[in-house]
């Protein structure tokens, strides 16, 4: 309890320095040295969390935190974006250090939608699509994966979504499916609904193709996102859940608090999560 306590006052007091330099006219890294960690569970960002950020910021403030993953979201690189603008906005991202390992979160209401998709994914070059397909277009979206040889990862949205409110759902829908078909696991909707992600974890195992990391004040539909390690998901647990599947994918921070001023939620957040990663929490 005194490291966790001792960790989260050094990455707050750094997390607080941070808000005083503007993220666009300032390059500083939040942490200047790194966490000794293995090379598993890479961290990375699901790039919905810099919904109110341009390229440039979004790219500044990955540099700042060392985080060179990001799946990305169409309102930085939109589903109908010429060959061209593919080419010029992933070398914006390989310039700064960032790989783009996947595209999404991507919702698929019809085969024109899943046609889009797939088709997206493959000029980006991406190895999976973290999506949300219509029930009555899982059957299309197989075929789509099979052709393409592009895993689908189902992202469930929480006890207010009807389509896929927690893991289960969408494990359900795809565990007699190509074993390319999987889950984008939030652990924050899905504690929201009712769902221990560690569980979740042991449970779908080799079907979980990507990671939204967050963390929750309460496991009731009505809780709210907060930074990692400040919530009630039990992280220690997750990780050893993570190492004991031998989970190969990202671990992507997905910050939902504070969205129009994230970098030093963001920081605590990853901070946090690599010190649990690393033992040091």
């Amino acid at each position: 309890m005194s490291n966790r306590r001792n960790f989260i006052k050094t990455t707050a007091l750094s997390a607080t320095a941070a808000t005083f330099y503007p993220v666009i006219s300032r390059g500083e890294k939040i942490f200047f040295n790194d966490l000794p960690e293995a090379n598993t569970l890479p961290v990375g960002i699901a790039d919905y969390t810099f919904l109110h950020f341009d390229i440039p910021q979004s790219i500044q403030m990955m540099q700042r935190l060392e985080l060179h993953f990001m799946s990305i979201k169409d309102f930085h690189l939109p589903l109908d974006s010429s060959r061209a603008k593919i080419d010029e906005v992933l070398k914006q991202y390989r310039d700064g250090g960032i790989t783009i390992y996947g595209v999404g979160v991507i919702y698929m209401k019809t085969k024109d939608a899943v046609d889009q998709a797939f088709e997206y994914a493959k000029k980006v070059g991406v190895p999976v699509i973290i999506g949300v397909p219509d029930h009555d277009l899982i059957d299309y979206a197989e075929e789509k994966v099979k052709a393409y040889d592009i895993k689908l990862a189902i992202h469930n949205h929480g006890p207010e979504d009807k389509l896929y409110p927690n893991p289960t759902d969408v494990y359900d829908r795809v565990k007699n499916r190509d074993s390319r078909m999987g889950l984008c696991l939030d652990i924050g909707h899905a504690r929201r609904a009712g769902v221990d992600p560690s569980k979740a974890v042991l449970q779908y195992g080799k079907r979980i193709f990507d990671l939204h990391i967050k963390d929750v004040t309460k496991g009731e539909k009505d809780g709210q996102a907060i930074e990692v390690g400040r919530g009630i998901i039990d992280f220690k647990a997750f990780v050893k859940a993570l190492r004991k599947i031998n989970y190969p994918g990202h671990c992507s921070i997905e910050f939902e608090k504070d969205m129009k001023d994230p970098l030093p939620g963001i920081a605590e957040s990853v901070g946090y999560f690599k010190g649990v990663k690393a033992g040091t929490v």
